[in-house]
């Protein structure tokens, strides 16, 4: 079998390298078929907005460089290769093109250069043919190899930069939150004092009024002092609230860990809480039979956890009964559940119930009482994980509502807990 003759001086990678010799800026492997490759390719979105000369960028170069070295000279040029793939790589990366584009467009720049060579291929010998493919296989392999070096480095550098600015932006939320809490802090206490002041005088006057023999005369002048006096109260509940809140959240709070003695803070608690279910006929029922019998905690906050959650278990409940009850919860835990008929929690409501100022339902249905700061399950909820333990939710309109808190027998951490 006869193979072709190739001419004298007119292989392919001679041809290819004389056109490029005498015309650098317009190779015989030319840069326009590629370009409307690119245009054309929906696996290229980034290609769409851009202009003719942005597509290009380097690309004749490399195209003429890859002339270079598919002639007699192949390793003069393998520098401005390099080059040009570098430059490829960092531009399409400031372009907004992802990893996959780019690597589709030397898939469809190796077609290219295959069909515009097709002709000349085929008028070479076995052997140029072979020397070609291979070469070209080994060009277009370096470039891509060296234009994604130059791309992942550019996406590094980005990526950098915006880490670093969302240090210094995280910095500057920080100190504004900072900021802010402090001065929540101070504001509550400036609040304080006035409003002592006002109702110490209210009550006193009040005790002054009740004391005179006309009552007639002076009952509504004794109604509006309670009124200012109700008032008064409800805003420095929410202010101590608020004060409470703030040390939490800036872990300002020390806890003071000794051995507890669970049943006689459970037995505190329900004779606190006891006249306040009287008020409104409630059965207030205690069951701490498993109750520890000591366990390491912060007593003081144990017993605020647990006025917060009853009172606020009376608080939505017109009738029946608030629960009390205590039980291993294993793993060195246990549990306290308060457990009440009120009117219960709506199940997209229970996801933001522990959030500060936030009332489940609707304001117009008037079910809430006006006394309500909205803060004490936050509260709760800062100082359970203050205490290394979590609180639970189960709830159904009309049925009611079980907050479970479930503590380690012993908390291990004796420092300030931020």
């Amino acid at each position: 079998m006869k193979h072709r003759q190739s001419l004298p001086n007119s292989t392919p990678t001679q041809t290819l390298w004389t056109t490029a010799k005498c015309s650098p800026k317009k190779p015989i492997l030319s840069s326009r078929n590629w370009i409307e490759a690119v245009r054309q390719d929906r696996n290229i979105e980034s290609a769409g907005g851009l202009p003719h000369s942005a597509i290009e960028n380097h690309i004749p170069h490399l195209l003429a460089a890859m002339a270079t070295v598919l002639s007699q000279y192949q390793n003069s040029e393998i520098k401005l290769i390099i080059q040009a793939s570098l430059d490829h790589g960092f531009l399409r990366a400031e372009q907004g093109y992802d990893a996959a584009e780019v690597a589709r467009e030397y898939h469809l720049l190796r077609q290219v250069i295959f069909s515009e060579l097709e002709s000349q291929l085929l008028a070479g010998t076995t052997a140029d043919v072979f020397r070609a493919v291979r070469l070209i296989d080994a060009v277009v392999d370096e470039a891509i190899a060296q234009c994604f070096n130059s791309y992942v480095a550019q996406r590094l550098q980005e990526l950098q930069q915006i880490q670093t600015q969302l240090q210094l932006t995280n910095q500057e939320l920080s100190r504004l939150v900072s900021v802010h809490q402090e001065n929540v802090y101070h504001l509550a206490h400036e609040l304080k004092t006035p409003l002592n002041s006002i109702i110490g005088y209210s009550e006193l006057f009040l005790r002054k009024e009740k004391w005179q023999s006309e009552v007639k005369d002076t009952l509504p002048g004794i109604e509006h002092i309670e009124r200012v006096l109700r008032n008064g109260r409800h805003l420095l509940r929410m202010i101590n609230d608020t004060l409470e809140l703030s040390r939490a959240n800036a872990g300002k709070i020390k806890l003071n860990l000794r051995p507890t003695n669970v049943q006689s803070v459970i037995n505190t608690v329900v004779e606190m809480m006891q006249p306040i279910a009287d008020a409104k006929g409630l059965k207030l029922a205690v069951t701490n039979d498993c109750a520890p019998t000591q366990v390491i905690a912060d007593a003081q906050r144990l017993q605020q956890i647990l006025i917060n959650l009853v009172s606020n278990a009376i608080r939505y409940t017109e009738s029946g009964s608030i629960e009390l009850s205590c039980h291993p919860a294993g793993d060195g835990k246990w549990a306290i559940a308060i457990r009440d008929t009120g009117i219960g929690i709506a199940p997209e409501d229970t996801k933001r119930i522990f959030d500060p100022f936030f009332q489940a339902g609707e304001a117009a249905t008037q079910l809430f009482p006006t006394e309500s700061t909205g803060l004490g399950l936050a509260i709760v909820s800062r100082l359970v994980t203050l205490l290394q333990g979590k609180i639970e939710l189960v709830s159904e309109i009309g049925v009611g509502s079980t907050f479970t808190v479930i503590l380690p027998q012993e908390v291990k951490i004796l420092q300030e807990v931020s």
